[in-house]
């Protein structure tokens, strides 16, 4: 009897030291919701190469307005991250978070009913600022959740979801554009957006400490791994949140380097189907493949990326220097080539090539910033980033209004990939 007793014990104290699994929960409801999120960003992308959509709206053989679409929605999303993103320090990533899905479920609400291009800009601002505030916080979620030695990957693990959305979306979308007609692509958007809604719900807390479900030995492990223990206390002033990163040169310079890598981005992707489709020649169902073919290489690009950043702590500069080197010279050999199959492949290059920084600069981040102030840093870095890259699909669709070739538009991401390279540059050799 006794020996049974002992037994039993040390069974259970062996699985007291046994750590539950939480923060992966917990990173998993973070891809989810960025990958719903990317979902209802890159929707009119499709639609800019849907000739019912542009003909019903006004806007066929318009390029300066169908770059609006996605210019106004990266304004919205800059000035809502910069202004808004600091409620999250406030009421907490969990309930900012279920308030933007709100937003969002209001904006695919009224993409759905449209009948005025007027109707669609709106809709888009509101997804902006909606988007805006949702997604500096889950950064927030990685800062509280995950130890330093961990967070390259726990990046990548949610980032990944803004490639995995996009090649899923533009096949996908495709396919739904041209069976069911442009609105079923909102309809379609407005339903799933709940998925994100009951998961932060049912399995998410802001902390580790408020979460029920954890045990003791997996909260000591991430708090042994963070630089300090996350703060019981509510946040403080945003003037002290401000003073503790503002003047940190390091920190501007990873701003820039992110607005350079949001200019190629939201240029190249807004872009993309409508290049190859009217410029390549590729037919309708191709050019669905084939726009997804750069996620699909992000994907393995931003996870390798993220593992690398845990294998090289101190190093993560070099990365992003190396990322947007390759991505320019990727956009300058897809635009001038006369092959349009290697054009499509290396312009899908040079999206997974900038896009594999992204994890890399959010580690940095996060090792930059005290935790109390992740929010309101975040917000400033993504918002000033996005919402300066409004200007490039825009400003794409007047360089191919002008020069008459989409090419014209394409080459001036070139200088962008320089400028970014030259940040990085100053970040690795400061060691950062």
């Amino acid at each position: 009897m006794d020996e049974n007793i002992a037994s039993s014990a040390s069974a259970g104290t062996e699985l007291d030291d046994r750590q539950t699994k939480k923060r992966f929960i917990i990173v998993f409801c973070l891809f989810i919701g960025i990958f719903i999120a990317y979902l209802d960003r890159v929707n009119v992308s499709v639609l800019a190469a849907n000739d019912p959509f542009l003909l019903e709206m006004g806007i066929k053989g318009a390029p300066v307005q169908i770059g609006m679409m996605m210019s106004v929605f990266l304004a919205a999303y800059g000035v809502a991250n910069v202004l808004l993103a600091p409620i999250g320090d406030y009421l907490g990533p969990r309930k900012s978070m279920m308030l933007c899905i709100a937003l969002w479920t209001v904006s695919l609400f009224m993409g759905g009913i449209a009948s005025t291009f007027t109707i669609i800009i709106a809709s888009r601002v509101i997804l902006g600022v909606g988007e805006g505030m949702y997604y500096p916080l889950q950064s927030v979620f990685v800062k509280n959740w995950f130890p330093r030695q961990e967070r390259g990957r726990a990046n990548a693990a949610w980032i990944v979801g803004q490639s995995v959305a996009p090649a899923v979306a533009m096949p996908f979308f495709a396919y739904l554009i041209g069976h069911f007609g442009w609105r079923s692509n909102f309809h379609f958007c407005l339903a799933v957006g709940l998925i994100p809604l009951y998961l932060l719900w049912r399995h998410t807390a802001d902390t580790p400490r408020q979460h029920k479900s954890i045990n003791k030995a997996e909260l000591e492990f991430i708090e042994a791994g963070q630089e300090v223990a996350a703060p019981a206390e509510a946040a403080p002033p945003l003037a002290q949140r401000l003073k503790g990163f503002i003047g940190d040169y390091r920190f501007w310079l990873l701003v820039f380097w992110y607005l350079c890598l949001q200019c190629m981005y939201w240029g190249l992707i807004t872009w993309l189907p409508s290049y190859l489709k009217s410029a390549r020649g590729f037919s309708w169902s191709e050019m669905g493949w084939l726009a997804s073919l750069p996620f699909v290489l992000s994907i393995i690009f931003k996870v390798y990326s993220g593992v690398l950043a845990d294998k090289l702590m101190g190093k993560g500069a070099y990365i992003l220097m190396a990322a947007m080197l390759a991505a320019g010279c990727c956009v300058y050999l897809g635009a001038v080539t006369e092959q349009k199959y290697l054009s499509a492949v290396l312009l899908s290059l040079a999206v997974a090539s900038c896009t594999m920084g992204t994890p890399v600069a959010w580690t940095l981040l996060q090792g930059l910033i005290p935790a109390q102030s992740m929010s309101t840093a975040s917000g400033i870095m993504n918002g000033i980033a996005n919402g300066l890259a409004a200007l490039a699909p825009a400003m794409i669709g007047f360089f191919i209004n002008t020069t008459g070739q989409y090419s014209g538009g394409l080459l001036c991401l070139v200088f962008t990939s320089a400028a970014a390279t030259i940040a990085a540059g100053i970040l690795a050799v400061k060691r950062v």
